[in-house]
């Protein structure tokens, strides 16, 4: 069992149509700090990123996140005026950790290179799925027809 580091962890995310999948992101996330924030991803960004409209709007999405007892704040991302905007919200908290889901498409040289630059000593870590081939947002909305 991994002992609970101090320190501040961001974990990222749509968490469109919340599932088992995604409570698993999180409390393991929880694991590498003593404090967690969620940013979630703003609906724009959405459709940039992933060129696909978010089922529940950023602000529903958000208050599901903040139901969550041991999530210790979660707020919307920042709006992209490029895509390279995607790291700013991390100079706003400088965390320690830096959670990423299993499949969360993100170039982890280009962000180390990011972080470095910007003076912001934080670890980045790969969560591990959680039964992907259950628990994976697109295969869930296969199986809906969404």
């Amino acid at each position: 069992m991994m002992k609970i580091m101090k320190g501040l962890v961001l974990a990222f995310g749509s968490f469109d149509l919340f599932h088992p999948g995604h409570l698993s992101y999180l409390e393991s996330a929880r694991k590498y700090g003593n404090k967690l924030i969620v940013i979630v991803a703003r609906d724009e960004s959405i459709k940039t990123i992933k060129k696909r409209t978010p089922l529940f709007e950023e602000k529903d999405r958000l208050r599901i996140l903040k139901a969550i007892r041991f999530i210790d704040d979660a707020v919307i991302g920042i709006k992209l005026k490029t895509l390279e905007d995607e790291y700013n919200i991390i100079k706003k908290y400088k965390p320690s950790v830096l959670a990423f889901g299993y499949d969360q498409k993100i170039d982890e040289k280009k962000l180390k290179e990011w972080l470095k630059h910007n003076k912001i000593n934080a670890r980045i870590v790969r969560i591990k799925a959680y039964n992907e081939k259950k628990y994976k947002s697109s295969l869930i909305k296969k199986k809906l027809k969404i």
